[in-house]
């Protein structure tokens, strides 16, 4: 295992400086109001060349150095920002994981050939954050623990694979005790018994150790010394199928990048094929070279693998966002595309008999689905299913047509044929004139405008539902009623007059 720490010493201060850029303070700091008594809790290099540190109050700051520019902390700020490092970091591994409060912990095991080495990697971190304007210092061990006291107490920057045990031992014995990132309490046990560095806890017996700091310090102590593994906790599970491009002087135009997403799912559908999956969503992650990322994600109706249908999906997606505004800056050097979930794929079995040319297909509906689904969202895009209800309301349901085969052909379906083609989704009372009080209508007044029918069908006479304890569930008469100029409706009567009720009730209830 490959872990590489990013120390970030003065993320703090850096984060407000970028914005400064040319017209940077003569020297800079943070503070917060600590018990009371404002401090400092972050300062520029400037400041500290002049003797400047964090805790220090402000008043004695200012004193020593009358030029200083100041700004309140902001941990929640300082928090996201790290978090937005981490998803930076996943350009050059899945396995990125912020570690705060500054820092980044990268999984890069088997990923740094990809940068021309451990070393490269290196560089190529440091100098990439430099340019985004952050200080900053990384390091390659075994261990994220080891890693990350190598980027903060030291200055060796690479660990080999191979190091023995003894010579892990050797190197972390030059730390000091806050390498272990215990609490407060165990670390100044610790400096009350005269424990300074990592070699002090070394030389002891481990037992005594335990007992008096806690089962949690040897834990510490062992993963600082890489005698057990340390797993980090990515910001973002690692997809089990990703394609990657790079490219130097990066992508600004929308027909490169859209080209760009053809090559990557090309790239993709073998690795889908001989897995015997296919995918049911994808993410296209597109890094800038300011530092900035980029997402786009596309669901799909069926377990697809199809290189042309997932590019022209993704094509669809890209120009969707691009309407609403996508920023290239100075352009993505970094597009990756991966399937974040997958679905078992049959391939499709091969017919004798070819289908008839110009008829529509599975597959037509299902791309139609997934450019609706690209645009809109695919919980946005409806299919129309039966239901075992007899009111006319409860009978068809909408649901998302990605997520659900369609129902096969039953009575039901059939008999809701026979419905008017708009149903509301609430029945709009009305007043009505019939000759008698269970007969048809004979005009009625609907959104204030009076209609004089010439011509009824019905009734259909629809029952509540029995086992439904809700009390007023009145009997339905349904009549197919026409006026004289010719709009078709559909309305009903509630109450059985004289058995359910004295006054039934008119509704409209849809439109034919």
């Amino acid at each position: 295992m490959r872990f590489l720490s990013v120390f970030l010493p003065r993320l703090a201060t850096d984060r407000l400086l970028r914005r400064r850029r040319g017209a940077a303070p003569e020297a800079f700091a943070l503070y917060a109001r600590v018990k009371g008594a404002e401090r400092l809790t972050a300062v520029d290099a400037r400041a500290q060349k002049r003797g400047l540190a964090p805790g220090m109050a402000v008043a004695d700051a200012r004193a020593r150095c009358p030029a200083l520019a100041l700004a309140e902390a902001d941990p929640k700020a300082d928090a996201a920002l790290v978090a937005g490092l981490a998803d930076w970091g996943r350009r050059f591994t899945p396995l990125a994981a912020p570690d705060p409060p500054d820092g980044l912990l990268l999984d890069v095991t088997g990923a740094a050939h990809l940068f021309g080495g451990e070393a490269a990697l290196l560089d190529d971190v440091e100098s990439r954050l430099r340019a985004l304007g952050f200080a900053a210092r990384a390091a390659i061990a075994p261990g994220p623990a080891l890693a990350r006291a190598l980027a903060r107490f030291s200055n060796t920057r690479l660990v080999a694979a191979q190091a023995r045990q003894e010579e892990l031992d050797r190197l972390a014995a030059s730390f000091p005790i806050d390498a272990l990132v215990l609490e407060g309490e165990a670390l100044a046990g610790m400096r009350r018994a005269g424990l300074r560095s990592i070699g002090d806890l070394l030389e002891r017996p481990r037992a005594p150790l335990a007992a008096r700091f806690g089962a949690q310090a040897l834990t510490r102590l062992d993963a600082l010394t890489c005698r057990i593994r340390d797993p980090i906790t990515p910001r973002f599970e690692a997809p089990a199928f990703i394609a990657e491009r790079r490219f130097p002087d990066g992508l600004t135009r929308q027909e490169d990048l859209a080209a760009t997403l053809t090559r990557l799912a090309s790239d993709l559908c073998p690795m889908l094929e001989r897995a015997g999956v296919g995918a049911r969503r994808l993410e296209a992650v597109f890094y800038r070279v300011d530092g900035a990322v980029k997402r786009i994600t596309a669901g799909t109706s069926r377990p697809l693998r199809d290189p042309a249908r997932l590019a022209a999906l993704l094509a669809e997606r890209l120009s969707a966002v691009a309407e609403e505004g996508l920023d290239t800056g100075y352009g993505f050097d970094v597009l990756q595309l991966s399937a974040t979930e997958v679905e078992s794929a049959v391939p499709p079995q091969t017919a004798f008999v070819a289908p008839p040319r110009g008829g529509e297909t599975d597959e037509d509906l299902g791309d139609l689905l997934d450019r609706l689904g690209a645009r809109l969202g695919l919980r946005r895009v409806l299919r129309l299913h039966p239901e075992a209800a007899h009111l006319p309301e409860f009978a068809i349901a909408a649901v998302p047509a990605a997520f659900g085969a369609p129902r096969p052909h039953t009575e039901k379906c059939a008999e809701s044929a026979m419905r008017p083609l708009r149903l509301f989704e609430r029945p709009e009372p009305i007043e009505a004139i019939a000759l008698f009080p269970d007969g048809p209508p004979l005009k009625f007044r609907w959104r204030r405008v009076l209609r004089e029918i010439v011509a009824f069908e019905g009734p259909e006479r629809i029952a509540a539902p029995w086992w439904d304890d809700a009390p007023q569930q009145f009997t339905r008469d349904y009549f197919h009623a026409q006026d004289k100029n010719g709009q078709l409706f559909w309305l009903f009567r509630e109450g059985l007059y004289g058995r359910e009720t004295d006054n039934p009730r008119w509704f409209v209830h849809g439109l034919s």
